[in-house]
């Protein structure tokens, strides 16, 4: 398994997490389509927030940096946030 983590901070991200929380039945239905999606949890930190996506492999989360992208640039463009710090790496230990 692989895992990506995104770290959203600065300009525009308390808007971009409150938005998302607003939509988040949209979010969930639209990183559903990512291949391979183990699991997928979204934590608003009150200054902006932080996503954790676990795939099976790599493609999956480099296809769910795609998804959050695009999902971004349709619905929130007008937020202007920060690009995400993005920490991704294999999957170590998971506890289910």
């Amino acid at each position: 398994m692989y895992a990506v983590i995104r770290t959203y901070l600065g300009a525009g991200a308390k808007q971009l997490f409150e938005l998302i929380e607003e939509r988040n039945a949209d979010v969930e239905a639209t990183l559903r389509t990512v291949p391979g999606l183990v699991s997928y949890t979204l934590l608003n930190t009150g200054d902006g927030g932080t996503s954790v996506t676990v795939c099976t492999d790599k493609t999956g989360t480099d296809a769910s940096l795609k998804v959050a992208r695009d999902w971004i640039q349709k619905n929130a463009s007008h937020i202007h946030a920060d690009p995400p710090v993005v920490t991704e790496g294999p999957v170590i230990v998971q506890i289910k």
